[in-house]
């Protein structure tokens, strides 16, 4: 039987955090210094990721996506996705990655069974890429997306957090990818998950980013699929890739909201923006059944919609690092 929240909508996508480190210090996810590091207690072991994983997919879950931080970044990671990957029920297995660490790690997920890779790449300019991560090269991206390709991977989508006045003007360039290469580019508004002051100045609204690209290019809806995330897409006529645009703030995508997130620590969310959450780890020792009747109880509490608009942002500040972004 399908899992529906109390809104009708129907709920079979887990974002599951397995830590909250990262190589990069991206300036939307996280303060200039980064984020205070958890203790090796702090985090939840694979074994205990994998119990709540098994919990998820045995009440309706289909998709999971595995998120950080950076989840290359730690350690015996490529075993643990292999444990997932063949779970009963389970139809897709996907990692969001910064790239970074593709370049060594892009053959071992292929044989772990990870079916498909986001990765996020906000510049194509070496020195916007460095004001935006604070950290890193650009190379190590690009390098990262063609060991993907060189191991199998099919055509990934790429997240660009749109922001004014730093690499809005790259917009179009990044349409233009998709021209020759069948990558599926993902244009994501600006968040405020750190509430930096004056942060409405940054935003771009969905609307306004695709009529830049709609001045250059003709764009055609495409349907999406029953898995899909939250970006209304389109192709270029004739491209061989997609673009999509993930309207957080201006255009609330809630309504189609699919998704349920556990963090690193074991909080179970019901919304990226919800200040409240639910604590799985005292139980994840239990019988199966326990899991499963909390990770209902989340599904049936999930908001209707997150409290964010274009010029007011409600929860407490946070980063995106910690929560599974």
């Amino acid at each position: 039987m399908p899992l529906t929240d109390g809104y009708g909508r129907r709920i079979n996508y887990l974002r599951l955090s397995v830590t909250d480190r990262c190589n990069l210090r991206c300036r939307y996810c996280m303060p200039a210094a980064g984020v205070a590091k958890l203790g090796h207690d702090d985090i939840l072991r694979y074994e205990e990721l994998y119990r709540i994983a098994r919990a998820a997919v045995a009440i309706g879950i289909e998709k999971i996506r595995v998120t950080g931080g950076e989840p290359l970044v730690r350690k015996g990671l490529v075993p643990f996705l292999a444990r997932l990957a063949a779970l009963p029920g389970l139809r897709q297995l996907v990692l969001t990655t910064n790239g970074l660490l593709l370049p060594e790690l892009a053959a071992d997920l292929r044989r772990a069974g990870v079916q498909r890779l986001n990765v996020s790449l906000d510049s194509l300019r070496s020195a916007t890429f460095r004001q935006i991560a604070r950290t890193g090269e650009l190379q190590r991206v690009l390098d990262g997306l063609a060991a993907a390709e060189a191991a199998g991977f099919p055509p990934p989508k790429i997240n660009m957090v749109v922001m004014r006045g730093i690499n809005d003007d790259e917009v179009v360039d990044f349409a233009r990818l998709t021209l020759t290469r069948p990558y599926q580019v993902r244009f994501i508004e600006y968040m405020p998950a750190t509430r930096e002051e004056n942060w409405q100045a940054l935003t771009v609204a969905g609307r306004e980013i695709l009529a830049r690209i709609g001045a250059e290019f003709s764009l055609e809806p495409v349907a999406k699929g029953e898995l899909a995330g939250p970006a209304e897409e389109f192709r270029i006529p004739g491209a061989a890739g997609t673009i999509g645009v993930i309207s957080a703030v201006s255009g609330h995508f809630c309504g189609d909201c699919n998704r349920i997130r556990v963090t690193s620590t074991g909080l179970a969310k019901g919304c990226l923006f919800a200040d409240d959450a639910f604590d799985l780890r005292p139980f994840i020792a239990a019988e199966p059944a326990v899991l499963e009747e909390l990770l209902r109880r989340l599904v049936g509490c999930k908001p209707a919609r997150h409290g964010l608009a274009p010029e007011q942002a409600a929860h407490r500040p946070f980063s995106m690092a910690k929560v599974g972004g």
